[in-house]
């Protein structure tokens, strides 16, 4: 929940300009996400859910207290007896599960002219478990927020800090002068992290040119001593810190305010020691701990991490451990992403080492899913016990009935696994005479079939040729008849359907209808990781002509330098070759010293490798070898005479570009100041162009990427891009891939909403992940898109452009992004496929109307 717009704020505030870095931050961590109101004045919030400590009257109840409704009396009025400085009158609400709440609206009670009854000033107490309230407090200290000044308006507060919490109690200062009504509203959405408290030693105080820099947890909720325990704080109040540790987002606060700090001398051991207590038992997939890395002054991230895992009641004796990759470069605060392999647990230890004399952080976040034995339906661990009616009994005519209807739903879900076992069976019959058809047309040459591809772990599938189907590549095939989706998804968005494949338009089947595309999810991933091109049976017919000569190059040669990344039947290593200059073709030449030894990438195929994979591999040799084009990464000569099977291909000496830009700095005072290596804005200008060229030759193939983004781009001398295709094989991008109950891995953040809601991929998806890409280098890839969204709430942003009711969420402008550029990406984002610009046009744009 780490609103991490905070980076680009740092170019605001090196320009000496405060005012405008506190708007900046509060439009960028507020302006759109988790403010949504949450259902007092729609009706989405029960009456029953909404109680209160007295009432005047019946018509003045708990359940009248919703913002700008006008039911019995028009207002909550407390029934006021004693002296005011011991009146304790609440109105308090029921989420039913945990919320990150912040904002909140009051209103008073004018009931059409007869009331004019309204609370001038009010406290919040809130609970996450209904049993302890606590307080809520400013981040100044201060209990009492300020009103309403007539019985009309509508005044909303911000909460900063926001709050964590399931019950929530709105408490009117109650003087002599007048009575009070309320009508009340809460904003936020609901807090997917499951964390309801961390344990922490105090943070400490650091001495620094004579000035004392406080770097306590100023907002935790529970107890504090000598350490902090059952509460909530600053590791999750949304607010990362800037790279410079004495300064803050917020006004009027002590130095070092946003972080949480100590030091190594402190700690024996060498290592302090966080425990993360969650609602219940999840499935957790990563944990990101932003960190502040400021060197110079003796703080660095964590040198390591270990993490134990209590899932019941006992910790597991095996932990995980993660080392992340020491900075000694750049000093920004960074997000560090430790992968927690879907461990099941209810609660997480984690011990994270000292790499200098000081370590601090300033959010830590969690992505998991509740583990599955966890229903729905079943409330909480901290939830409050059902309420029952005690006078009620349960006669025997009840139970009959209940029997009775157990056993008809019973009867239904067997029909139903009949029904879907036989259409499993069916379509595997459909797949085996397919693969067969497949398998005895390939051969070992590497001559083009004209078919279409779609690839996947498991098997290649076909579709009809294209006098058979009007429709161009859009379809993608699924994963297979046990495919399952995804269980969270199911009430969250739209039911559409496709209409007639020529036009390849949607129409709504019913309208707000909660429930998950029918879409079939490929696996993009090829039989060595990388993603795999999807290719129209019409360009194949027009590529096929003669069959294509790959040279055979000798293994010997190849010098083994590291292990890229793997898939499930192969890898993809990082070696030297020597003197296979000698093995090019003649439109093909390398920019390096005769007899000098060449980086390129080699796919290997696992000798263990089934004879589908084998087939994959063979095909995808087919298509590489017909790409060729400056900003393509190219098929330079492949090993076929023995097992293990290999493709040799280009590599750049500069790595790929997202790792490229992250090491750098635009140019300006922050780079002067850290000495950090610049990129200028041309040379960004010159990279994109290069990018969209390479897309344009794709394009003009029907060929589609599938996963453009800058860790698939390679950057060479002079800022050379070619666009290669294997970094959804590097377990160092594993973060940027949402799995599907375990099965496909994709790049939500980069796809479009037609990708991810219908499977469907095209030219024009690849344009919308252009403009993510362009994002990503104007930011310099220094966070994920849509990093304030949860995995999820991307899936749900996409099925609001479904709607297309102005409710989607767009990346922001990155700061100093010119508007054309930003234009151009939002022409990309558009939500008709017809009206987003062709590369041919993106190209164009970048070389003759967009400078930087």
């Amino acid at each position: 929940w780490c609103y991490k717009a905070i980076y680009s704020s740092v170019y605001t505030r090196v320009l000496r300009d405060p005012s405008s870095l506190k708007g900046q931050i509060n439009q960028s961590i507020f302006a759109c996400v988790c403010r949504s109101p949450l259902g007092m004045s729609r009706g989405q919030i029960l009456d029953e859910d909404i109680s209160a400590s007295s009432q005047w009257s019946d018509s003045t109840a708990a359940k009248y207290g919703r913002l700008d409704c006008e039911e019995g009396d028009g207002a909550w009025c407390p029934e006021i007896a004693g002296e005011p400085e011991n009146i304790n009158e609440f109105l308090q609400i029921d989420l039913r599960s945990l919320h990150f709440i912040t904002l909140v609206g009051t209103q008073g009670r004018h009931a059409g002219g007869i009331g004019n009854e309204f609370a001038q000033t009010y406290k919040i107490k809130y609970s996450r478990d209904g049993s302890r309230w606590i307080s809520w407090r400013n981040r100044q200290g201060k209990e009492v927020i300020e009103a309403n000044r007539n019985a009309y308006d509508i005044v909303l507060k911000d909460l900063e800090p926001p709050i964590i919490a399931r019950f929530i109690r709105f408490m009117p200062v109650i003087d002599h002068s007048m009575n009070v009504c309320m009508r009340v509203e809460l904003y936020g959405c609901e807090w997917l992290d499951g964390l309801v408290s961390y344990n922490s030693p105090v943070g400490q105080q650091m001495t620094l040119n004579g000035q004392y820099i406080y770097l306590n947890d100023s907002v935790y909720d529970g107890a504090m001593s000598n350490s902090m325990t059952e509460g909530l704080g600053q590791l999750t109040d949304g607010m990362c810190g800037l790279d410079d540790f004495t300064h803050s987002h917020v006004y009027n606060v002590w130095p070092g305010y946003d972080y949480v700090g100590w030091t190594n001398e402190s700690f024996s051991n060498g290592y302090v020691e966080i425990m993360f207590e969650f609602d219940r038992t999840r499935n957790f997939t990563t944990m990101k701990v932003h960190c502040n890395n400021m060197f110079s002054r003796r703080v660095k991230t964590f040198q390591k991490v270990v993490c134990y895992f209590r899932s019941e009641s006992d910790w597991e004796a095996t932990p995980i451990s993660f080392s992340p990759v020491m900075d000694d470069v750049n000093p920004s605060a960074r997000f560090v992403t430790v992968s927690l392999y879907n461990h099941m647990a209810s609660a997480i230890k984690c011990q994270y080492y000292f790499s200098d004399i000081w370590m601090m952080f300033s959010e830590i976040t969690f992505q998991s899913d509740t583990a599955m034995y966890n229903t729905t339906l079943s409330p909480p661990k901290t939830g409050p016990p059902i309420r029952d009616d005690p006078t009620h009994k349960v006669d025997d005519s009840n139970t009959r009935i209940l029997i009775g209807c157990l056993v008809a739903i019973i009867f239904i879900l067997v029909a139903i696994i009949v029904i879907i076992l036989w259409r499993q069976v069916w379509q595997k019959m459909l797949e085996k005479v397919s693969r067969r058809m497949l398998d005895d047309e390939l051969t070992a040459s590497l001559s083009i079939q004209s078919e279409t591809f779609t690839y996947n772990n498991n098997s290649p599938s076909s579709v009809p040729s294209e006098q058979e189907s009007s429709s161009t590549y859009e379809r993608i095939f699924p994963l297979g008849p046990d495919y399952q989706e995804p269980s969270r998804l199911v009430r969250k968005l739209p039911e559409f359907s496709q209409t007639s494949e020529d036009t390849g338009e949607l129409q709504i089947v019913q309208e707000g209808v909660p429930h998950y595309a029918e879409a079939d999810i490929v696996n993009l991933q090829g039989v060595t990781g990388g993603n795999t091109y999807a290719v129209p049976a019409l360009t194949m017919d027009l590529l096929s002509g003669k069959d294509v000569a790959v040279e055979e190059f000798p293994r010997k040669l190849l010098t083994f330098k590291e292990k890229l990344g793997e898939g499930q039947f192969g890898e993809v290593h990082l070696c030297e070759a020597e003197g296979i200059q000698d093995f090019m073709d003649e439109d093909f030449s390398f920019d390096v010293i005769e007899n000098q030894t060449v980086l390129v990438a080699v796919k290997m195929l696992r000798t263990d490798a089934n004879k589908n994979a084998r087939n994959d591999f063979l095909k995808e040799i087919k298509i590489m070898s017909r790409l060729k084009d400056p900003n393509i990464i190219r098929l330079l000569a492949v090993c076929m005479s023995s097992d293990p099977l290999c493709m040799i291909t280009e590599y750049m000496e500069n790595g790929d570009l997202n790792q490229f830009l992250s090491r750098h700095e635009p140019e300006g005072m922050i780079a002067l100041l850290s000495n950090a290596p610049t990129v200028s804005y041309s040379n960004l200008h010159h990279m994109a162009t290069q990018i969209a060229s390479g897309m344009k030759y794709l394009s003009s193939l029907n060929f589609v990427h599938r996963d453009l983004a800058t860790r698939n781009c390679l950057v060479g001398k002079n800022f050379t891009i070619k666009i290669a295709d294997f970094g959804m094989s590097r377990n160092l991008y594993s973060g940027d891939y949402y799995r599907i109950q375990g099965r496909a891995v994709l790049p939500i953040r980069w796809m479009s909403w037609e990708s991810i809601l219908l499977g469907k991929f095209t030219t024009s998806s690849d344009v919308w992940a252009f403009g993510v890409t362009l994002w990503e280098m104007l930011t310099f890839c220094k966070e994920q898109p849509y990093s304030q969204l949860s995995d999820e709430q991307v899936i749900e942003n996409t099925g609001e452009f479904f709607r297309d009711q102005r409710r989607q969420i767009y990346l922001p402008q990155p700061p100093m992004c010119p508007d054309p550029v930003y234009k151009l990406m939002l022409s990309c984002w558009h939500r008709n496929t017809k009206e987003r610009p062709s590369f041919q046009e993106i190209h164009h744009t970048l070389l003759d109307c967009i400078g930087y």
